[in-house]
């Protein structure tokens, strides 16, 4: 009798040890894929930047479920029962860097982590970012310690067409865990920095506009081809680079064009009034001599970082354009860019802080970085405020977020604290 409960017993301990073994085998499982639980999070600030109305003073923002539940002072927001409560003397919507080539460039210069150009051609818009993002990569680590929560990451300048960009968290360990818009928009590069070598094309400004031209109106034909089709067989043939061009013909995807001069500049102006393409500028040193034609065309602008080398074709660049372009009624976004050094990319809230001590606000500094980037990357209804519904996106500051002295004390990610180091 004995013999038979303690069998009975080993049998009930074994079936326990079972059971644990398989629900740590599923935790490790979800953990190692990047796809963690949301958690019900109170958020307290001294000072909480909404980025929606005026800055709140001794604010909360509760987050369940991943999104956030209410925002408001203390007197007004009740934390429930079993909210984790973070505390932090300043808190921020998720930063955003509105480009930058993180997750395709790598935090060492080593060739086999370069992902963000590819030479065998000059055009070539069917490059997916979403097919060579790592997002286990340390620069993605990095950038998310310092409150980075959403890029618009993808092909850089290098070619005249360099391939696509895409929108993603800061999280997960793939892409599909942290992919927001997997297609966003198509990156071309006018001036010298698009030149191919010597002796193949373009070697010229003419000749870059030209190419441009002539693959716009080959889409516009195959457009007219599929809308004429009568039938599936007299529809034209796929050809993935053609089917890019007339996705941004259709306005589906807009035109990131990275131009420094203010010429070409004009050139990429021209060019999107000729096909009605939504544009975007990018890097835009000279961008304040043109100012006029850029806020009458309504063409927002991804500024150069604030602290970027003024060398080559930036070499007029100056500290201020921030500042006079948001002056003048022109939407811009900051960005840490790509340099050809390691490790690869600056870092957004420095360049934003640099912007507020050259003619910003500290309010019209952060939104270059959060509300207004996400207004120029079209995903503001989900990101770049601390508003009701919108992703608990979160940074936690111990003081003035533009302050050298300040530091990251915590960063959340759709309800999940990702991040609780000092940075």
């Amino acid at each position: 009798m004995i013999n038979r409960v303690q069998g009975s017993g080993f049998r009930v301990q074994g079936l326990r040890f079972l059971w644990l073994l398989a629900l740590m085998t599923v935790t490790a499982a979800i953990a190692g894929s990047g796809q963690c639980l949301a958690q019900d999070l109170a958020v307290r600030g001294e000072t909480v930047y909404t980025m929606a109305g005026e800055p709140i003073r001794n604010g909360v923002v509760l987050i369940r479920g991943g999104k956030i539940e209410q925002v408001g002072p203390e007197k007004q927001v009740k934390i429930p029962a079993g909210y984790k409560t973070l505390t932090a003397r300043v808190v921020t919507p998720g930063l955003i860097d509105a480009h930058t080539t993180t997750g395709l460039s790598g935090y060492l210069n080593q060739p086999g982590e370069q992902e963000q150009v590819e030479k065998s051609a000059p055009i070539q818009p069917e490059l997916r970012a979403l097919d060579a993002y790592n997002a286990r990569e340390r620069l993605v680590d990095w950038v998310r310690g310092y409150g980075v929560t959403t890029m618009n990451t993808g092909h850089g300048p290098g070619t005249l067409v360099s391939g696509q960009t895409m929108l993603v968290k800061t999280k997960g360990a793939t892409v599909e865990s942290a992919v927001l818009v997997p297609s966003a928009m198509v990156a071309v590069t006018l001036g010298g920095a698009g030149f191919a070598d010597a002796g193949k094309a373009p070697g010229t400004r003419a000749k870059q506009i030209a190419m441009l031209r002539a693959e716009f109106i080959k889409a516009q034909e195959t457009l007219r081809k599929q809308e004429t089709a009568t039938t599936e067989d007299k529809k034209p043939t796929r050809d993935l680079r053609v089917e890019m061009f007339v996705r941004l013909l259709k306005r589906e995807l807009p035109l990131l064009v990275t131009a420094h001069r203010s010429y070409d500049i004009l050139s990429a102006l021209r060019l999107a009034k000729e096909f009605n393409l939504r544009l975007i500028l990018d890097g835009a040193a000279e961008s304040y001599l043109v100012m006029d034609e850029i806020k009458a065309a309504g063409v927002p602008v991804i500024l150069h970082p604030t602290m970027y080398r003024s060398t080559g074709e930036a070499e007029n660049l100056s500290m201020e354009t921030a500042a006079k372009l948001i002056h003048a009624g022109i939407p811009v976004a900051l960005q840490s860019g790509y340099e050809a050094y390691v490790p690869k990319t600056r870092m957004v809230l420095f360049e934003a802080g640099a912007a507020a001590a050259n003619g910003l606000t500290l309010a019209e500094a952060l939104g270059t970085i959060t509300m207004q980037a996400a207004k120029i990357l079209g995903i503001s209804d989900r990101v770049g405020s601390l508003e009701i519904g919108k992703d608990g996106d979160v940074v936690l500051f111990d003081g003035d977020p533009f302050e050298y002295t300040s530091h990251v004390k915590g960063v959340v990610i759709e309800g999940v604290l990702v991040s609780e180091e000092t940075h």
